[in-house]
C-alpha cells in the first residue's frame, strides 16, 4: 500500500458518518492491543479554544523534556497534522503501516457496525503514540466528550475550556445540555479543570465532578493575573489566549507531582507556542494584511471580533467568509458583517457548505452600507481582494485550511487530504 492509498482508504471510510458511542473504539482499541493503557494523557473537551489549549500543553511538556503527542482535529491542508510527537507530524510510512493494520481487524466488524473515519484515526494515533512511548499525550475530543471516540482512555486530568453553543443538533440545545456531554469526559477521581463561565454549565460540571468524586479547579479572568501569566506576552493573539493560557498553566501545576515542571519550562512553553489559523496575521504583500482566523460558531465570531477591534481599531477589512450550514451562521453575521466595509461570501469546499447566497440578506441586514459579493469559489474572493490593504478570512477552519493552501501559508498535498474533514451525517 502506497500512502495515497492509505489516504484513499480513510477516505472510503468517511462513508461510515460520524457516530456518538464508545462500543466501537473500545473493541478495535483491543483489537489492537488496548494502547491506550501504556500511556498517559491530558483529556481536553470544550466549545472553542481547545486546540489552542492543548498547544499550549504540548509546548510546555516538550519544554520540560517529554516527548509529547499531540492529538487534534481537524487538520488545517494535510491529515497528518492529526497526530503528532514533539510537534512532528506521523510519518507517510507509518500512516500506511497502520491503515494496513486497521483493515485487518476491521473485518471483525460488521457492515452495519462498521467503525467510522474518527473511531479508526483515534485508534491509530493510539496506537503510534504507544509504539514511539510518549511520556504524555495531549488528547483533544472530537464532539462532546461522553460518546466521543476519545472518551476510552483514563487520563491524568480532565480539561473543559468552556461550554458555548455549537452542535446543538447532536449536543442539545440548551447549554446544561450540551455541559453534560462534555462533563462526560471527567472521570472518577481524576481531576477536572475549567474555564467555562455561563452559570448553568457551570452547575452541570460541579455537579458531575462531585458524583466522581473528581477534585475541581474552576478557572476565571482575575486568575490570569498571577505569575507568569501576569508578564508573559503570548504569541497567540487575542484576550481569550490568555484564559486558554491560564488552563494550560493551572493543568500542568496541578500535575505537577506526577509530571514535574520547572517554571522555566512554563515560561517558555508559553512564550514559544503555536496553533495555526487562530488570528494569525500574514503579510501576503508590502500592502497586504490578512488576518486567518478559525472562527465556526457565534462564540468564535464574537472572540475574532473583540479581536479586530483591539488589533485594528481604525481599519475595516474586507471579510472573505464561508461558513457550514450546520453552524448558526446568522449570528456570524450579525457579528462579523459590521465591522467590514466590503464582505466576500464563498463556498466553503465541502458537502456541509452553506451556500453563499444564502449568508447575504442576514450580512445585509447586518451592514446595510457593505459592498457585498456572492463569489463562486475562495480563489474569485481573493482574486477581487488582491488589492484590498486589510483582509480578514474566516468561517471555519475547513474554509481557513484551504485558504492557507492558496496563499502558501501551509504547504499542499498531492492528495488533497482537507476533504478528509468531512463526514456524512451523524449516527449513533
Amino acid at each position: 500500500m502506497t500512502y495515497s492509498e492509505a489516504i484513499q482508504f480513510l477516505y472510503q471510510m468517511g462513508w461510515f458518518g460520524a457516530k456518538l458511542g464508545l462500543e466501537n473504539p473500545r473493541k478495535l482499541a483491543a483489537l489492537a492491543g488496548d494502547p491506550q493503557d501504556r500511556l498517559r494523557f491530558i483529556h481536553v473537551a470544550g466549545t472553542n479554544g481547545k486546540g489552542s489549549t492543548c498547544a499550549m500543553l504540548e509546548n510546555v511538556y516538550r519544554a520540560a523534556g517529554f516527548r509529547v503527542g499531540l492529538y487534534t482535529s481537524p487538520h488545517l491542508v494535510s491529515f497528518r497534522e492529526r497526530i503528532q510527537i514533539n510537534r512532528q507530524l506521523i510519518p507517510e510510512g507509518k500512516v500506511t503501516r497502520l491503515v494496513e493494520e486497521m483493515q485487518l481487524w476491521l473485518k471483525e466488524f460488521s457492515q452495519e457496525a462498521h467503525p467510522t473515519f474518527f473511531e479508526i484515526v483515534t485508534v491509530m494515533a493510539l496506537r503510534h503514540f504507544a509504539e514511539q512511548r510518549c511520556d504524555l499525550v495531549i488528547w483533544e475530543t472530537g464532539l462532546g466528550g461522553r460518546l466521543d471516540a476519545t472518551n476510552i482512555v483514563t487520563p491524568l486530568a480532565s480539561v473543559i475550556t468552556n461550554v458555548q453553543f455549537d452542535h446543538e443538533k447532536w449536543l442539545g440545545h440548551t447549554l446544561q445540555q450540551i455541559a453534560f456531554e462534555k462533563a462526560g469526559i471527567i472521570k472518577p477521581g481524576v481531576p477536572v479543570l475549567t474555564a467555562t463561565d455561563a452559570p448553568e454549565a457551570l452547575a452541570v460540571i460541579c455537579e458531575t465532578a462531585a458524583k466522581q468524586q473528581a477534585p475541581l479547579t474552576v478557572l476565571a479572568w482575575p486568575d490570569a493575573a498571577q505569575p507568569p501569566l501576569d508578564r508573559l506576552e503570548l504569541p497567540l493573539l487575542g484576550d481569550h489566549q490568555r484564559l486558554n493560557a491560564l488552563v494550560a498553566l493551572s493543568t500542568v501545576r496541578t500535575l505537577a507531582p506526577t509530571l514535574p515542571v520547572r517554571e522555566e519550562a512554563i515560561v517558555q512553553g508559553l512564550a514559544g507556542v503555536r496553533w495555526p489559523g487562530r488570528f494569525q496575521i500574514a503579510k501576503t504583500s508590502p500592502t497586504q494584511t490578512v488576518v486567518l482566523d478559525g472562527a465556526h460558531n457565534p462564540a468564535g465570531a464574537e472572540t475574532l471580533r473583540a479581536g479586530l477591534q483591539k488589533y485594528f481599531p481604525h481599519r475595516r477589512p474586507a471579510v472573505i467568509l464561508g461558513v457550514m450550514k450546520d453552524k448558526d451562521w446568522t449570528s456570524m453575521c450579525r457579528l462579523l458583517a459590521p465591522l467590514a466595509d466590503r464582505l466576500l461570501l464563498c463556498p466553503v469546499a465541502s458537502e456541509r457548505t452553506a451556500p453563499p447566497q444564502d449568508l447575504l440578506p442576514a450580512c445585509r441586514a447586518a451592514n446595510p452600507t457593505a459592498n457585498l459579493a456572492v463569489c463562486a469559489s475562495l480563489t474569485e474572493a481573493l482574486q477581487l481582494a488582491a488589492e484590498a490593504p486589510f483582509v480578514v478570512i474566516t468561517g471555519s477552519l475547513h474554509f481557513l485550511g484551504e485558504a492557507m493552501e492558496r496563499l502558501r501559508l501551509l504547504p499542499g498535498t498531492a492528495d488533497g487530504e482537507r476533504g478528509l474533514n468531512d463526514w456524512s451525517g451523524l449516527r449513533r
